[in-house]
Parts: structure tokens; C-alpha cells; sequence
């Protein structure tokens, strides 16, 4: 649960956070009585997670997937208090921003990287990756950047149609708001109507009275 509200939807976990849970409550457990040492209990899950193969990473990928369509179902449903702006909400069908030419070449390459030197972290095959991209010649990097530009001219296609799709959207629910507030408006309006009708007809009343009197 969110600090502060209690109704606010419990923020979405990784696969790794899944992963270590599990291996607490395996810890538990083993050692219900036993103290943790929290620095050394996260190394030994990071080690642990690094051999992991893809195979058995997948059962916690997929729960870190199940939990993060929880998230955003709840979210689309839920209401901050009054005083709290509601964080702005990612929209998953939004199409998604296309990569660089960069990116792509990582793509291609990461997985060598990682297969000839399996022992490099995540920040040593990113900066290998840096300097292999930097001494790739102008023309070998051309197949990368017009891959590029062909999926960011077809992203901006997608977000316009997109975009414009929600402008109809937000159009039909102000149409339907002004017809709701007009139709308001002349209920307001009749009643303020009948009640001078009343007023005339006490008038009339009053008038026939008093020239009863006279007479």
C-alpha cells in the first residue's frame, strides 16, 4: 500500500524482487530463529541470480508481468485524495518510442559480449558496447540508422493517430457534458418558469379578493 493513502494501489515488482522474496522465505524457513544480515543476504541473492539460467528466471519474469498488469489495473481505478495529484498514468496500448541506431546495435551485440566474457557486469558490457559503437566505421553504422529512421517515422505516425483518437474520445465527453449541462440549464430554466406562472395566478387571486371587498 502507498504511504499516506491506505487505498493506494501497492507499486509494481521486478522479477529480481520477486526473486529475492522467494529466497527469504526459503531463508525463513530453513532458519526461523536466525538473525539476517541484510548487506551479505542481498549479496548472495545478486551472485545467486547472476547464474540463474533464462529458464529459471521465467517463473519470477512472469509474476513481475502478472503484478505489473495488477498495477496498472488499479490504478487506471483509483482516486487520490483530495489535496494529492494522481500520478500521471502510462498508457499501455500508447505505441512505444523506437529505438536508436544505437540501441539496435546493442541488441545485436550484447548477447556475443555476454557469451565470450560471461563474467563482465551490466555497466562493463554497456561501456564495451560504447567503445565498439565509437570504432564502427560511418558506413557499417548505416544499416543501424536507417532501421532507426524508418521505426521513428513509424512511430510518429502511430502517436498522431493516437493522439488523435483521444482527441475524438475527449471531444464525444465534452460534447456529452455541455449536452448535460444545456439540458440542466433549461430544467432550471422551466421551473424558474412555472414559479412566476404561480406568482401571476396568487396575484389574480389576490386582485378578485380585494374587489370582492370593495363591492
Amino acid at each position: 500500500m502507498g504511504k499516506g493513502d491506505p487505498k493506494k494501489p501497492r507499486g509494481k515488482m521486478s522479477s529480481y524482487a520477486f526473486f529475492v522474496q522467494t529466497c527469504r522465505e526459503e531463508h525463513k524457513k530453513k532458519h526461523p530463529d536466525a538473525s539476517v544480515n541484510f548487506s551479505e543476504f542481498s549479496k548472495k541473492c545478486s551472485e545467486r541470480w547472476k547464474t540463474m539460467s533464462s529458464k529459471e528466471k521465467g517463473k519470477f519474469e512472469d509474476m513481475a508481468k502478472a503484478d505489473k498488469l495488477r498495477y496498472e489495473k488499479e490504478m487506471k481505478n483509483y482516486v487520490p485524495p483530495k489535496g494529492e495529484t494522481k500520478k500521471k498514468f502510462k498508457d499501455p496500448n500508447a505505441p512505444k518510442r523506437p529505438p536508436s541506431a544505437f540501441f539496435l546495435f546493442c541488441s545485436e551485440f550484447r548477447p556475443k559480449i555476454k557469451g565470450e566474457h560471461p563474467g563482465l557486469s551490466i555497466g562493463d558490457v554497456a561501456k564495451k558496447l560504447g567503445e565498439m559503437w565509437n570504432n564502427t566505421a560511418a558506413d557499417e553504422k548505416q544499416p543501424y540508422e536507417k532501421k532507426a529512421a524508418k521505426l521513428k517515422e513509424k512511430y510518429e505516425k502511430d502517436i498522431a493517430a493516437y493522439r488523435a483518437k483521444g482527441k475524438v474520445d475527449g471531444g464525444k465527453k465534452v460534447v456529452a457534458k455541455a449536452e448535460k449541462s444545456k439540458k440542466k440549464k433549461e430544467e432550471e430554466e422551466d421551473e424558474d418558469e412555472d414559479e412566476e406562472d404561480e406568482d401571476d395566478e396568487e396575484e389574480e387571486e389576490e386582485e378578485d379578493e380585494d374587489d370582492d371587498d370593495d363591492e
